[in-house]
């Protein structure tokens, strides 16, 4: 073979042998980027969550990408007023079986909505029915649009107007994890803290979650964020980055993030994490900011240190204008 074919040869076959091994590299990094989720809960890391709301038709790609990129714990809620819970089904399963994960890899949470929540002319249960009958339906429908037989999560989706309607609803709920359809339960929306830990008091299965606004209105949830502390709760924040725009685009965060090898966005994804009991939603559309926020937790995952000390916490809470930690 003449050298300049020789040549051309070892430099295709250079390229294809760095071209496999990319693909390889890749598949690894999407098959074990925030690894399994059962194994991260029982380590007792904390995680980012993909937020399913408002996506629509794009739903199911989206949840496919977001796999891909490395999410593990998805959130949804059966309200097709604002999610689209079969897409969600659709994303995750489909990615799943592309990247050869179990159902064990993933974290799967949705809500009951109660009828207040719903569009009145898309609604999943029958309105007129018993709150028993809305739970259990909906229950049967989240189960059949995710494709699975289990849940991770189940949320209340906010509290009825009634605390008795509440407790109705949630006692419903815990029959499902006696009967280990549910692995835990949580509550959404709820910005009363007395509320909240009187039906943690009542609770039979305690709440695990408490999904809320991250947000200056509700001054930052910081006596529910404190409760949910004291208990073990996951504080779910959503509405995080969108709610901090103007905090996030300032230059001492800018400053911050750019010290810690962070953009503000994934600063402010460290920084809850860094709490240690928060696990924020990511809504994100994009796969760049996917790759970011699965980065940024991957790095909190393996033990990087972003806020040395509760000092520097508060220093990034105050640039957010957060009252406490």
């Amino acid at each position: 073979m003449p050298p300049t074919s020789s040549n051309s040869w070892r430099s295709n076959l250079l390229v294809l042998t760095v071209t496999v091994v990319s693909m390889v590299l890749m598949r690894t990094r999407m098959t074990t980027a925030a690894h399994a989720a059962s194994q991260i809960v029982e380590s007792g890391k904390l995680f980012l969550v993909y937020g399913t709301a408002w996506k629509k038709e794009h739903t199911a790609h989206l949840v496919d990408m977001a796999v891909k990129s490395g999410f593990r714990f998805i959130d949804t809620a059966c309200q097709p007023r604002h999610y689209n819970e079969p897409g969600v089904g659709e994303g995750w399963s489909g990615a799943a079986s592309h990247l050869g994960l179990q159902r064990s890899d993933f974290f799967l949470q949705t809500k009951y909505t109660p009828f207040g929540g719903q569009d009145p002319d898309n609604c999943p249960y029958d309105p007129q029915s018993p709150i028993e009958d809305q739970v259990r339906i909906s229950l049967e429908t989240s189960l059949r649009n995710l494709k699975t037989d289990y849940l991770d999560s189940w949320v209340m989706h906010s509290p009825f107007q009634e605390f008795e309607d509440t407790m109705k609803a949630w006692r419903t709920m815990e029959t499902y994890v006696d009967a280990g359809k549910v692995k835990g339960l949580g509550m959404s929306n709820c910005y009363d803290p007395e509320l909240f830990a009187t039906l943690y008091d009542m609770a039979k299965h305690k709440p695990k979650v408490l999904q809320n606004r991250f947000y200056a209105a509700s001054n930052f949830d910081t006596e529910l964020r404190r409760f949910c502390k004291e208990k073990g709760i996951w504080y779910q924040s959503f509405w995080t980055l969108t709610a901090n725009r103007d905090a996030l685009a300032t230059t001492e965060v800018h400053e911050l993030a750019t010290s810690k090898n962070l953009n503000p966005q994934t600063l402010l994804f460290a920084f809850l994490l860094s709490l240690g009991y928060v696990t924020p939603l990511s809504g994100t559309t994009s796969a760049t900011h996917m790759q970011h926020d699965v980065e940024v937790m991957e790095r909190f995952q393996s033990g990087e240190v972003f806020f040395e000390n509760e000092d520097e916490l508060r220093v990034m809470a105050r640039y957010l204008g957060m009252p406490d930690l």
